[in-house]
């Protein structure tokens, strides 16, 4: 399928057919498809300065760094091109901490040191060799792998806390959970990780790559747990549909890198960043994580309803405008009957359809996909007998 235009919630293919989106370009077009405040900021800024490289600084990104940072964790903001490269970034900031950390006491390096990252089964964070590392999964053709990675079950603060000591230079969570199956964390894991992270003196970085900039119901998903990391890790919503990630990063975290330790030609483009603040302010001025919010819970209370209709449904779960529907069969085929019926979905972890639309959506549109869904299941999932979690 070729898409030629979009606006709004809807999206048109090359023969002119519409579809209501609820992909959201993987939770990238959250204030929908060309905002026109977002296309007015890069029509503007496009006639102004194109890129300037990371060997000058430029306005949008300036303010944009400062706007995040009041917003987020504070600290200081380094730009970068995507969520993978965000992670990558995060990943070695915690690494040169933990060296620089060493060198302050006046340990000499070993040959066995290894400076560890604390990962989470289910978790996905990009796929660069480091990130595919952290990920877990995607593997097969890309050995060797950056060592250093120990993963846990997710959920699982026993098993976090039996991994974690000194060795660990920080541990990487999502809070929900995207690409695993929309699998939120539960209440206190993200506090228990906190405090080991407080106590071993690991980083704790927060993967908000597709949770953050309001998909949740919050600006950021950390929000709903109150708990605070020291890096915080954007990218996908945050350049309003330009490529764009960040890493915010507080406290000794922020001071880790020194000139020349990481850099990125285009992190920070003008236009990129002029499309970001346009896109924030539209997500503050009219407070689009309430929006989420409300209409998050109407979605998964029809999910749930639907669930009750189709046995073959085994579980719904999700936080605001990010859903998933658990099926006790491969979803692909779901995801695609869907299509042709002209709403757009995806599957993850194989059995799980993955919903994220755009946070402009109106109850109709959450009862429009709904109705879709139900008639998809009816017409062509088989439907063994299966408990509705």
């Amino acid at each position: 399928m070729v898409l030629v235009r979009g606006e709004g919630t809807r999206v048109w293919d090359a023969e002119g057919k519409e579809y209501l989106d609820f992909v959201s370009g993987i939770s990238v077009n959250n204030l929908g498809h060309c905002h026109p405040r977002v296309v007015a900021a890069v029509r503007e800024q496009a006639g102004l300065l194109l890129h300037a490289s990371n060997l000058y600084h430029n306005r949008p990104q300036a303010e944009l760094a400062r706007r995040l940072a009041e917003l987020s964790i504070g600290g200081r903001v380094f730009f970068c091109n995507s969520g993978a490269e965000a992670v990558e970034a995060a990943i070695k900031l915690a690494r040169r901490l933990w060296w620089r950390r060493r060198e302050g006491r006046g340990e000499a390096p070993q040959a066995a040191d290894v400076p560890r990252v604390l990962v989470f089964e289910g978790a996905f964070h990009g796929r660069t060799l480091a990130a595919l590392a952290a990920t877990g999964r995607y593997l097969d053709g890309f050995a060797p792998l950056p060592p250093g990675f120990v993963r846990v079950p997710f959920n699982d603060l026993a098993a976090a806390e039996e991994a974690l000591d000194a060795t660990f230079c920080a541990v990487l969570v999502e809070p929900v959970q995207g690409e695993g199956g929309v699998v939120p964390a539960e209440a206190g894991f993200l506090g228990g990780l906190r405090r080991l992270c407080d106590r071993t003196g690991a980083l704790l970085i927060f993967d908000e790559i597709q949770t953050g900039l309001g998909r949740t119901g919050r600006l950021f998903a950390y929000q709903h747990y109150g708990v605070v990391p020291d890096v915080l890790t954007l990218a996908k919503a945050l350049g309003g549909g330009l490529p764009l990630g960040a890493v915010v990063a507080a406290g000794e975290a922020a001071d880790a890198f020194r000139p020349g330790d990481h850099g990125s030609t285009f992190g920070g483009n003008p236009v990129a960043c002029a499309a970001a603040l346009a896109a924030l302010d539209v997500l503050v001025e009219e407070d689009l994580p309430a929006r989420a919010a409300a209409l998050g819970d109407l979605l998964l209370g029809r999910l749930r309803e639907l669930a009750a209709r189709h046995p073959v449904v085994r579980e719904v779960r999700g936080l605001g405008l990010m859903a998933g529907l658990e099926l006790a069969v491969p979803a692909r085929p779901l995801v695609e009957a869907a299509r042709q019926a002209g709403l757009l979905v995806n599957c993850t972890a194989e059995r799980v359809v993955r919903l994220l639309p755009p946070l402009i959506i109106t109850e109709d549109d959450v009862e429009r996909a709904v109705a879709v869904l139900d008639a998809v299941l009816a017409a062509s999932v088989s439907r063994p007998q299966a408990s509705v979690l």
